[in-house]
């Protein structure tokens, strides 16, 4: 019976909720919004790997919501141990994309819907583009090649391991861990996306070692003046 109701709930809601086919042009009004090239270039695979390995490490198999994780935060609310999480990237983008600046539970679950919405119209690969595209990063950082340039001086694809987990640790508290005015809470972050690559299997423990040999200041371009040559 409650499955039943569920399953009428969650129709219901697909319903209600708007199309995700203007993606695409939201993605380019926000970028024109920021004087940002719409669309960016591909995402590389070291700051994709990345953002997987720490915010949605099943973001390949899910359907756009991850039940595993939607259980534990659920378990860590009964348990008294707080948010742990379970937002995919397809529940992120949507927050971005179509309720920015909204709360509550039944925005919640409007993401949610969106979330599916999303997994099921566009592929993995666009889907990790248009967040990238929309993300902030701080600093008045736009997308992830404005952040890559702004950083460090380099288009994104250029970017090292340990530049790449800077930024895909920043997406979650991009004014909070500022790695230019915040370095010690940035090389945290840095550390915990390190630690999730080791973890997936992306990098060996003496490749994860490696990447976090290189202090935060050293990450960032002197002037951070923008892409070089």
């Amino acid at each position: 019976m409650l499955l039943c109701l569920g399953l009428a709930s969650f129709g219901l809601l697909m319903a209600i909720t708007p199309s995700v086919g203007n993606a695409r042009q939201i993605a380019r009004e926000q970028d024109a919004d920021h004087h940002v090239a719409y669309p960016g270039p591909s995402v590389p695979a070291r700051f994709s790997a990345a953002l997987k390995a720490t915010e949605d490490h099943r973001f390949n198999s899910e359907p756009g919501i991850d039940f595993i994780a939607v259980a534990r935060a659920g378990l860590g609310q009964v348990d008294g141990d707080g948010d742990q999480g379970g937002a995919t990237l397809y529940q992120q983008l949507a927050k971005m994309l179509y309720t920015p600046n909204r709360s509550g539970i039944t925005v919640e679950a409007e993401q949610v819907a969106l979330a599916v919405k999303l997994k099921f119209s566009y592929s993995g690969a666009e889907v990790l583009r248009l967040y990238s595209d929309v993300a902030y990063f701080g600093n008045g950082y736009y997308g992830l090649e404005a952040a890559s340039c702004g950083y460090f001086g380099r288009p994104s694809a250029r970017m090292s391991w340990a530049q790449a987990a800077l930024l895909a640790g920043l997406v979650q508290g991009p004014s909070a861990d500022d790695p230019v005015t915040s370095p010690a809470r940035a090389r945290a972050r840095e550390v915990h996306v390190i630690g999730r690559l080791v973890t997936t299997g992306t990098l060996t423990q003496a490749q994860g070692r490696l990447a976090l040999r290189i202090p935060v200041r050293d990450l960032l371009a002197r002037g951070r003046t923008g892409c070089r040559a």
